[in-house]
């Protein structure tokens, strides 16, 4: 089971570590993490994937909710939030594949950010599991250098909200 905490957390030094310390202590394990800041530079909010059984995820979010740089926890699954991945992927193409490459990258959404004689960087931003099938179209192509951002992750507006 996978469970996903945004985190909102006091913009300081020290303050990732004491986060991956917690997760590290007690032998959770992190599938993604992000940071960045809020609208507020005060205030940075943290992306958290997990995964693990029930009591393991739930007795995670208790010990987020006890450290003193954690301003809010919010927890919820992959279903009930907004998820999305950052891809950066440089790879090398010969002249017959080329035209694969870029039909795979329109069909998928990806974008040709960068083209060379024989290389070419192309980014996509999607969620993790179409991340994931776009790289396995590009499994017969010689990728060079691969770059994730991670997910980020937001709770879907309620249809309550919505009136």
């Amino acid at each position: 089971m996978k469970r996903i905490y945004s985190v909102l957390v006091e913009n300081r030094s020290g303050v990732l570590a004491k986060v991956a310390g917690l997760f590290w202590r007690r032998c959770f394990n992190i599938d993604s993490l992000t940071v960045g800041e809020t609208e507020d530079s005060a205030v940075s909010n943290m992306v958290i994937v997990s995964s693990g059984e029930e009591r393991t995820l739930e007795q995670v979010e208790k010990q987020l909710n006890k450290k003193l740089d954690i301003i809010k926890v919010r927890t919820f699954n992959e279903n009930q939030g907004l998820c999305r991945e950052l891809l950066m992927v440089k790879l090398r193409y010969k002249r017959d594949n080329r035209k694969d490459i870029m039909e795979n990258c329109q069909i998928l959404g990806a974008k040709i950010a960068e083209l060379g004689h024989s290389q070419m960087i192309i980014e996509m931003c999607d969620t993790p599991e179409r991340i994931n099938m776009f790289l396995d179209t590009l499994k017969s192509v010689s990728i060079l250098e691969c770059a994730r951002t991670g997910t980020l992750a937001m709770l879907k507006i309620s249809e309550s909200e919505n009136k």
